[in-house]
């Protein structure tokens, strides 16, 4: 054995005890025991007599006849609770292989036997190995003359009977010593091993083997092991593993193997410590040594010397190990706490790390890692120290250890965790602060590149970065990381403020969506343009006309547009590339914001131009004027006057007045100037929008000291013709100018004197026809009253037919038949009935007049003459009181008109009287002026008509069938 391999302790040695009597467990002691082996929660033990042995976990026994004679070889199945034993039922005869389903026992506990096969050779050979695979579908059979068998078919199909087999090697001249299968895939590779070779066959392809080696191994000293991943053999000079098509690894384990078994990650080697001695019956010859070996961690976890090993079997997380003398003996592994203290107490982290990989948990590992950092830093030994600090990465405080090497001695150490950080993304800013001050300190240019500059993803804070980058000076590394991970802000500062590469930020910034390019125009445009006025000036015009960033695909139909109005501040210092920008936009987009018109009309009027080059001027003049004048400027009015008159801008002034209706500015603007001619020009001009200007002239003419007498001789024509001031103002007016006569307004004063005669001619002479008119209406009212109505006409006024009954007379005189106003809609007099219409409809006039208050108030307000206005309402009538009377006739109830009706009545006939006239003893003529009944009728010999009785209707009745009136329904007789 090797020297250089370290022991440990790290099972327990006990004897397995009867746990009723607390003795040693005897239950095998005089017992020849031939086979063993475990699995499913059993041990399984067969003798030289063929019983086979199951021992629980409770040690209780439970045995049953498995063949006549003797059990040769036991193997249980891992993934099923099928066993497969090998013995014989009599001595000198094949051996049976049979088949027990230990998921199926009689009332006595004994397993169904699934299937017999006999291992038919031309002689009677012993059985030296069997295996069965997992899938139920191989049996392999290995004998002592060196041929091994495969049987094919369900393990369990038949419980007797032969089944199809295959020799899969021929006897030679060394005996089959191990048998194993396993799965590679889905197809299950079968390893057979003999005392002189090792061979893999793939049994679902017949005829396809691999011979991987041409030393093979004892009786009992191959196992398949799933850590190997494959076939492990013991042999005198080591340990050599095997896959299904190579060989594997190889340990120096030298020594005499007797027995070999896997148990988890372990190799259990049975073997004899020393060389054989010559005598086989001595003590010396039968002690063997038990050996726990770690595969993974490359160290001997147990090893002891047992009297006579027979069998080690592993159930229940423990090795069993079968001796000569019947004792059973369990090893324990100790608990993994218990292994550490071991190997802190021996100072071997590193295989304390190792074993912890594979039996303990993620946080141990931890642990461990931390207590080895600790260890080799004490020792002074920084580099390993950092390393296994790293490893502690996602469970140690990462301040902890950046304080232990924050010496500047240790920077080289501190770089390689705190990049180790950032690789695992634990780093937050403040780490990623510290290494980039590591690297620029170094003045490690390649480490700083291969940290920043690659393609992999972001694994620190990219602020921090680049703020670090730019402040070290490394300005190629903070742009790659800001155009890298789109950071437009911070690229353009360091572009802008730092490299000083205006046209590489510009470039950038056409590349940006618009919503982006938009923002950073904003905030970086103003510097641009004073460095690189052109190109900023034309990508403004892009981003505010349509724009589409460079190299981007086909996108919307609509490009966005920015607007304009926002970026004017940014030409604080650059008014010709303002000024072509204004144009270029206003050009474009004729739609734009006031502030692009106003900005831009500012900007003609403060340009500067030589006095003395008219040709220049009057190119200004105009320049300015037709962007006034264009209608689809959209300047404020008022910011552009404020302009004008800032600039004394006259043409624009006055036409800005004009354009607003302002005409009396225009005058006060002409005023100011003394321009007289000027003034009573502008007063011609728009003296018809205003007639107010006239007066305004007066004033200011009469206002001043100089001879005006002209001027104002001229405006008082117009005043005069336009009748827009009262005598007495005109004079009030003239009196505050002394160089202002009476012959100045003599002719004007003497023509207003004869104006107001005549008007007060006209006015007593329609007073006298009025006067005459009411005296005529109130004698033909006093007679409707007082005196009956005659009819004497004898034909109908509608289609001069002799009257014939029944007839219909109203009160304006008119007589018709009365088949002449069938299907009219209002029984009214056909002749009259335009005139009724044309006084009602003055009448509905003015009462719908009389309720618009708010406009009685608003002419109130606004007229200069108020009496006027206030006489004008009276004249028509508005603040009459409406009053109503009405009498009931002898029949009973009158139906009321409705208020309308009895509203406009009341207008027409203000007095109402009744009048009864005895016109006979069988006739009554009764009219009511202003109800709604009366009329004219007779009966017997009184009155025009006949009947029993007539009705007739009174002036201005409703449509009823009773009655008639002036212009009103009819009234009839029968």
């Amino acid at each position: 054995m090797a020297a250089q391999i370290r022991r440990f302790t790290f099972f327990e040695k006990e004897v397995v005890k009867d746990p009723e009597t607390e003795q040693p467990f005897s239950a095998f002691q005089g017992v020849q025991l031939r086979a063993a082996t475990s699995g499913r929660g059993y041990l399984i033990i067969g003798d030289a007599e063929g019983f086979i042995h199951q021992i629980d976990r409770g040690l209780q026994l439970s045995t049953f006849q498995g063949f006549l004679f003797e059990v040769t070889e036991l193997y249980q199945l891992k993934r099923h609770n099928i066993l497969v034993g090998v013995g014989s039922d009599e001595e000198g005869i094949a051996p049976l292989v049979k088949v027990w389903d230990f998921d199926k026992v009689d009332r006595n506990g004994v397993p169904r036997l699934m299937r017999t096969i006999k291992v038919s050779r031309t002689r009677a050979v012993p059985v030296s190995a069997v295996s069965a695979s997992e899938d139920l579908n191989y049996i392999a059979v290995g004998l002592y003359d060196g041929s091994a068998l495969l049987y094919t078919g369900s393990v369990t199909r038949d419980r007797i009977g032969l089944s199809t087999s295959r020799v899969l090697r021929e006897s030679g001249s060394s005996p089959i010593t191990g048998l194993g299968f396993m799965q590679v895939g889905k197809e299950p590779v079968l390893f057979v091993t003999s005392s002189s070779q090792v061979t893999s066959y793939f049994v679902a392809r017949k005829g396809h083997q691999e011979d991987l080696d041409s030393l093979g191994a004892e009786l009992r000293c191959s196992v398949i092991s799933e850590t190997a991943n494959g076939l492990v053999v013991a042999r005198t000079e080591g340990i050599y593993a095997y896959e299904p098509q190579m060989r594997g690894f190889a340990l120096g384990f030298e020594g005499e193997k007797k027995m070999l078994k896997c148990f988890r990650d372990y190799l259990v080697i049975v073997g004899r410590e020393g060389p054989r001695a010559a005598d086989a019956a001595s003590s010396v010859s039968r002690i063997n040594t038990v050996t726990v070996y770690d595969t993974k961690n490359k160290f001997i976890a147990f090893a002891a010397g047992f009297n006579d090993v027979t069998h080690v079997m592993d159930e229940w997380g423990a090795l069993f190990v079968l001796t000569g003398d019947g004792k059973m003996y369990k090893l324990s592994e100790k608990d993994f706490q218990t292994k550490l203290e071991v190997l802190y107490r021996k100072h071997l982290y590193e295989i304390a790390i190792s074993l912890a990989k594979t039996q303990s948990t993620p946080q141990t590992l931890l642990d461990i890692y931390k207590v080895y950092a600790e260890h080799l830093y004490s020792k002074g030994n920084f580099n390993d120290a950092i390393a296994q600090y790293i490893n502690t990465i996602g469970s140690l405080e990462p301040s902890y250890v950046i304080r232990k090497f924050l010496d500047s001695q240790r920077i080289h150490n501190l770089t390689s965790y705190l990049k180790a950080l950032h690789d695992e993304e634990q780093a937050d800013r403040h780490h990623t602060t510290l290494l980039l001050n590591c690297y620029t300190k170094l003045k490690d240019k390649s480490m700083l590149d291969a940290f920043i500059m690659t393609d992999r993803n972001l694994n620190f804070d990219l602020e921090t970065a680049i703020k670090v980058c730019r402040h070290a000076g490394y300005f190629e590394h903070a742009v790659f990381l800001a155009k890298k991970f789109k950071q437009h802000d911070w690229y353009l500062k360091i572009q802008l403020e730092d490299v000083k590469q205006y046209q590489d930020a510009l470039d950038y910034i056409s590349t940006l969506p618009f919503e982006e390019a938009e923002k950073n125009m904003k905030a970086y445009g103003k510097e641009l343009v004073n460095q690189k006025p052109e190109a900023t000036t034309e990508l403004l015009m892009q981003l505010c006309t349509g724009y589409k960033a460079k190299g981007a695909g086909a996108g919307l139909d609509i490009l966005p547009k920015a607007k304009p109005e926002e970026f004017i501040h940014i030409f604080v210092n650059q008014t010709p590339s303002l000024l072509k920008f204004l144009e270029h936009m206003v050009q474009q987009q004729p739609d734009s914001a006031p502030q692009v018109y106003d900005t831009l009309l500012e900007l003609y009027l403060q340009s500067e131009v030589d006095p003395s080059d008219e040709v220049a001027v009057q190119q200004h003049d105009i320049r300015v004027l037709d962007l006034l004048q264009n209608p689809s400027a959209k300047y404020d009015d008022h910011h552009a006057m404020v302009l004008a008159q800032v600039y004394d801008f006259k043409a624009g002034i006055l036409y800005l007045y004009e354009k607003a209706k302002q005409y009396q500015q225009i005058v006060q603007y002409y005023m100011e100037k003394n321009a007289y001619t000027a003034i009573i020009d502008s007063c011609k001009k728009y003296g018809t929008a205003d007639r107010n200007l006239w007066v305004q002239a007066l004033s200011y003419f009469a206002g001043k000291e100089d001879d005006c007498k002209a001027q104002i001789s001229e405006v008082l024509a117009h005043i005069d013709k336009r009748n827009l001031l009262p005598p007495l103002m005109v004079v009030d007016v003239l009196a505050r100018n002394s160089n202002a006569t009476l012959a100045v307004i003599k002719d004007y004063v003497t023509k207003r004197l004869q104006q107001e005669n005549q008007s007060i001619a006209e006015d007593e002479r329609r007073i006298r026809q009025y006067k005459q008119e009411t005296e005529q209406m109130r004698q033909q009212i006093h007679d409707l009253k007082t005196k009956a109505k005659v009819f004497q006409d004898m034909k109908c006024s509608c289609c001069k037919m002799p009257l014939e009954l029944p007839s219909v007379y109203f009160l304006c005189g008119c007589s018709y038949n009365q088949r002449c106003l069938v299907g009219l809609d209002r029984e009214e007099c056909i002749i009259h009935a335009e005139d009724r219409k044309k006084v009602l409809d003055v009448v509905d006039a003015q009462a719908d007049y009389a309720d618009h208050h708010e406009q009685f108030f608003k002419q109130l307000d606004g007229a200069t003459n108020r009496f006027g206005v206030v006489a004008n309402y009276f004249g028509k009538g508005v603040f009459n009181k409406i009053t109503l009377v009405g009498t009931q006739p002898p029949g009973g109830p009158t139906p009321s008109p409705g208020p309308a009706r009895q509203e406009r009545f009341a207008e027409v006939a203000p007095e109402v009287q009744e009048i009864k006239l005895d016109l006979g003893p069988q006739a009554a003529l009764q009219i009511n002026v202003g109800s709604d009944r009366g009329g004219y009728g007779g009966g017997g010999s009184g009155g025009y008509g006949g009947g029993p009785a007539a009705r007739g209707g009174g002036y201005g009745s409703p449509a009823t069938r009773r009655g008639g009136g002036y212009g009103a329904p009819r009234g009839y007789g029968q």
